[in-house]
C-alpha cells in the first residue's frame, strides 16, 4: 500500500471530481476559451470564467476575478510578476525562505537589468526582523514574501511585512504555492498587491495550472506576447486583464479540473482541511522527535502548513527516503527542495533534509506507517553500527 506524504510537492491524490471534470471537458467540449464564437468555445470560456471566480473565492481575492491571469504554475506567475514589475536598476527585497522560482529569475534580472536584490535573514520559526526589513525596503520597488515556507511549513508575518513595504513605497508580491488551499489566509486583505499561485498543490488541481492576481490599478508588463483571441489588429497586447497577461492557448482541460478542485475545497472548507492537516502534522512531528538520532527542523507552527522536515545524525536523507519507499511504501521527499537559502539557515545545505508533508486526504495510518518506518530503519542502522 502506498502512503503518500509529499503533498508539498504535488497533491498526487486528488478528489475524483477533478479527473472526471477534465475527462468530461475533453470528451464533450475540447475547445479553447476565446477562440471562436461557436458553442464549444463559448462553453470553454464559461469554464475559465467559473474557474477564475472559484479561485478568487478560495484565495479570498476581492473584486473583479478577471484580475486573475492564468499561468501554467506558480513559477510562471512569479516570473511574470518579477519581470513585469522590476525596471532596470530597481531594487527587490526577498527573504531567506524564498524558492528558486524567485531566486533564479532575480539572479537573471541582476545580470540583464542591474536589478539590486536585498535578502532578509530568517530563523527556523519564521521570524523576520521587521526593523531590518524597514531598512532594506528603503527605496525598494518590490518585496517578495513566501507566505509559507516549503521546507519548514511556517508562515511569514505577511501583514507586518506588507505594511512596512507600503510605507516605503514598495509593492508586495506573495508566493502562495504552499499556502493556497492549506492555510485559510486572505493575502489580498493582508496587503498583497500581486498573488502567485499554483493549481497542483493545496488547490488540488492538475499540473499545468496556476495564476497571478494583480490588484486594480497596477499594471504588469506581459512576460509573453501573442494571440489572445481578440483585438487581433493591435500589435500591442490588450490593455485589459486577464488578456493582458494571457498570450497563447492555455490549459483549458486543466482549468476544468482546477474548477472542480476549488469547488471541492469550497464545499469542504479550507479551514477544515487545515485543521485536519494540522492534527496529523502535530502527531507526525511529535513521533519523529521521539526517535533517537532524528532532528526535527520544522517548528510546531500549528497555523502553518503540514510540513515536517528532518535529518538523522547517521543516515543520509536520500537513503532514508529510498528505504521508506521500498520497504514501507512511504513516499517523502529528500533534498534541498529548491530552497537553498533555507537549508543554509539550517546548516543542511551539504546533505539536504527529508520532508514529510501531509494533505487533505492523509490518514492516521499514513502517519503511523511513516513513524514505524523511520523507527525501524534507524534501529537497524544502530544495530549495525554497534
Amino acid at each position: 500500500m502506498r502512503h503518500y506524504l509529499d503533498f508539498a510537492a504535488t497533491s498526487a491524490i486528488r478528489p475524483d471530481s477533478v479527473a472526471r471534470a477534465m475527462a468530461t471537458f475533453l470528451m464533450e467540449c475540447g475547445a479553447s476559451p476565446g477562440r471562436g464564437g461557436h458553442s464549444a468555445a463559448v462553453e470553454a470560456g464559461r469554464v475559465a470564467f467559473r474557474c477564475r471566480r472559484a479561485v478568487a473565492r478560495v484565495l479570498g481575492i476581492p473584486g473583479d476575478a478577471g484580475r486573475i491571469a492564468f499561468t501554467f504554475n506558480a513559477t510562471h506567475a512569479l516570473n511574470t510578476a518579477l519581470r513585469g514589475v522590476l525596471e532596470p536598476g530597481s531594487t527587490a527585497v526577498i527573504t531567506q525562505y524564498d524558492h528558486n522560482s524567485v531566486l533564479r529569475p532575480l539572479h537573471q534580472l541582476q545580470r540583464e537589468r542591474a536589478v539590486q536584490v536585498r535578502m532578509l535573514a530568517g530563523t527556523a520559526d519564521g521570524t523576520v526582523d521587521l526593523e531590518e526589513a524597514r531598512r532594506r525596503l528603503r527605496g525598494a520597488r518590490l518585496l517578495v514574501v513566501n507566505a509559507v515556507s516549503n521546507v519548514l511549513g511556517v508562515r511569514l508575518p505577511l501583514e507586518e511585512l506588507a505594511a512596512a513595504a507600503h510605507e516605503a513605497g514598495a509593492l508586495v508580491l506573495v508566493d502562495t504555492a504552499q499556502a493556497a488551499g492549506h492555510v485559510p489566509d486572505h493575502h489580498a486583505a493582508q496587503g498583497a498587491d500581486l498573488i502567485a499561485f499554483t493549481g497542483h498543490k493545496g488547490l488540488l488541481g492538475p499540473q499545468g495550472t496556476g495564476g497571478l492576481w494583480v490588484r486594480e490599478g497596477l499594471e504588469v508588463e506581459p512576460l509573453l506576447r501573442g494571440g489572445t483571441g481578440g483585438d487581433s489588429l493591435n500589435r500591442e497586447m490588450p490593455a485589459s486583464m486577464p488578456d493582458h497577461l494571457e498570450a497563447g492557448t492555455g490549459n483549458a482541460p486543466g482549468l476544468a479540473g482546477l474548477l472542480a478542485a476549488c469547488e471541492f475545497l469550497l464545499e469542504r472548507g479550507v479551514e477544515a482541511v487545515h485543521a485536519h492537516e494540522a492534527a496529523l502534522k502535530a502527531w507526525l512531528r511529535s513521533g519523529l522527535a521521539s526517535i533517537r538520532g532524528v532532528r526535527v527542523h520544522s517548528p510546531a507552527a500549528p497555523d502553518g502548513a503540514g510540513v515536517v522536515t528532518i535529518t538523522h545524525d547517521r543516515i543520509e536523507p536520500s537513503v532514508l527516503a529510498e528505504k521508506l519507499d521500498r520497504e514501507f511504501g512511504v513516499l517523502a521527499r529528500p533534498g534541498l527542495h529548491c530552497a537553498p537559502e533555507v537549508h543554509r539557515m539550517l546548516g543542511t545545505e551539504a546533505t539536504g533534509a527529508l520532508r514529510f508533508s501531509v494533505g487533505w486526504c492523509s490518514t492516521e495510518e499514513d502517519v503511523e506507517r511513516a513513524l514505524e518506518g523511520v523507527e525501524a530503519i534507524t534501529r537497524q542502522r544502530a544495530v549495525r553500527a554497534s
